[in-house]
């Protein structure tokens, strides 16, 4: 699956159990989360990857020196 230009997984391991994996980048993201629907598991993992660009774009406008 695709969100905002970032390739994402999500593998049901058990009952309600996620595995979740994206890359951004050289960064890999990894991690587990618990959903009982398929869905909501899948949000979750979009909204982390919001999370992850959001903080890329903070830390680029940081490193430019310029304050703006």
């Amino acid at each position: 699956m695709i969100h905002k230009g970032v390739e994402f997984s999500v593998t049901q391991l058990a009952a309600g159990v996620w595995k979740w994996r994206f890359q951004i980048g050289d960064r890999v993201f990894t991690g587990k989360t618990e959903a009982k629907l398929d869905l909501l598991a899948v949000r979750r993992v979009q909204l982390r990857i919001d999370r992850e660009l959001n903080n890329l774009g903070r830390g680029q406008t940081r490193d430019r020196g310029d304050g703006k």
